[in-house]
């Protein structure tokens, strides 16, 4: 019963190996040229349906995808192609997440038949299968030292909320880049909603321990960089990344252009973590005397260590000019941050201290999203922009004085 059908319409015709329906026809791809698709039933009803979709999205402008690679084969291109070159350090983590949890669910998939019910269910089994069941975790552990899973009693160790958050991330970041490049119609992952984490409020130091850092920081060789992270609210690697040729002390200028961090077992000199992260700061004038100060005392050092000194051009160095070590950097700040009561108080959390502290004093949020570089305004003032019990409580009572 093969039917011929007018241009366009695609056709219609009954395999003879095995009896399957099958429907073809020239539609729309991703590279916008046209290729021949099949769909396949033993239903030619159905067939005849399915091929009619297919055209009335290609009609409508809607492409198929170019090429049928799976899942798998395109999150392994989009590490090694594009993540991996423009953000080393961030493909540490995407790899991690990739190997452990996209590829093992959704590996097999063809990249343009992946659907919003499989990412929500993806997203479900991380949310609620253990993972020591799952990964092995007890049954790789010698026999007399297993103790739940592997024994029938299940520990039930699920992701976080955080963790699962994070996989739908970097989901959702992999299908944007393949919209990008034409070879899927859309990202079937922004249609999926996941939990929010909810993050410990009031992170950072309190105005009080701020001040109290500042003092405490003053015989520190390092005072200059808690100043910018308190002040500017730079990151570490950044404040470690930074050269002197990105400081103008005259015009009262600083350029964040470049980041040091730890990569692959070396240190590497990586561009900024964003587009927005890449900006200009004014100097205050705490931070252009610190600076200035701190010029001076690298002189110093650089007259003491002689010919061992490395000219590197770093504002933050060794004592004999190589790059501080990231990891490093504890030495100098866990001594400090228990002078000032604020032990488990990360290094971060100063650059959180900044701005809550800038929202606190009422300015605009936009203004502090330039100043510490965050890609978007939702992250200033969803995760640090926290009120506090004490604003609340003036806030109430200024209502009651007006309501009287």
């Amino acid at each position: 019963m093969a039917g011929k059908n007018l241009n366009g319409q695609g056709s219609v015709y009954q395999r003879k190996q095995d009896g399957m329906w099958i429907g073809a026809a020239y539609v729309l791809t991703t590279t916008g040229h046209r290729k021949r698709i099949t769909v396949s039933n033993r239903d030619p009803d159905e067939v005849r349906k399915a091929l009619t979709r297919k055209i009335a999205d290609s009609d409508a402008g809607i492409p198929v995808a170019a090429q049928t690679w799976t899942v798998a084969q395109y999150l392994a291109y989009w590490l090694e192609h594009i993540v991996k070159p423009r953000r080393p350090k961030t493909y540490q983590g995407y790899e991690g997440v990739v190997r452990r949890y996209l590829t093992p669910i959704l590996g097999r998939k063809k990249l343009h038949r992946l659907t919003a019910p499989d990412v929500k269910m993806m997203m479900t089994r991380l949310r609620t299968e253990c993972r020591c069941c799952a990964d092995g975790i007890d049954a790789a552990r010698e026999e007399k030292a297993r103790k739940c899973c592997a024994k029938g009693e299940c520990c039930h160790q699920v992701l976080s909320v955080r963790t699962v958050q994070f996989v739908h991330a970097v989901l959702r970041n992999a299908l944007q880049n393949a919209v990008r490049e034409e070879m899927i119609p859309r990202n079937v992952a922004k249609l999926v909603q996941v939990e929010t984490p909810r993050y410990r409020i009031n992170r950072g130091l309190s105005l009080e321990q701020a001040k109290h850092l500042l003092t405490a920081a003053k015989g520190d060789r390092l005072h200059a960089l808690y100043v910018l992270a308190l002040y500017l609210g730079m990151r570490r690697a950044e404040l470690l990344g930074l050269r002197w040729v990105d400081v103008d002390l005259e015009a009262g200028t600083l350029e964040i252009v470049q980041t040091l961090q730890r990569v692959e077992g070396r240190l590497q000199f990586l561009p900024p973590k964003t587009d927005s992260s890449a900006r200009t700061v004014p100097l205050i004038a705490a931070a252009a005397k610190a600076l200035k100060d701190h010029r001076i005392a690298q002189h110093k050092e650089r007259l003491e260590a002689g010919f061992g000194w490395t000219d590197t051009g770093l504002v933050f160095t060794s004592r004999v000019g190589t790059p501080l070590e990231p990891d490093n950097l504890r030495r100098s700040w866990y001594p400090l941050r228990k002078k000032i009561d604020a032990e488990g108080t990360r290094f971060h959390d100063l650059r959180h201290s900044c701005v809550t502290l800038l929202l606190g004093l009422g300015v605009p949020p936009h203004v502090v999203q330039e100043i510490v570089g965050h890609a978007d305004m939702s992250v200033t003032l969803g995760i640090y922009a926290h009120v506090s019990l004490k604003d609340k409580r003036e806030a109430l009572a200024l209502l009651q004085e007006r309501i009287g």
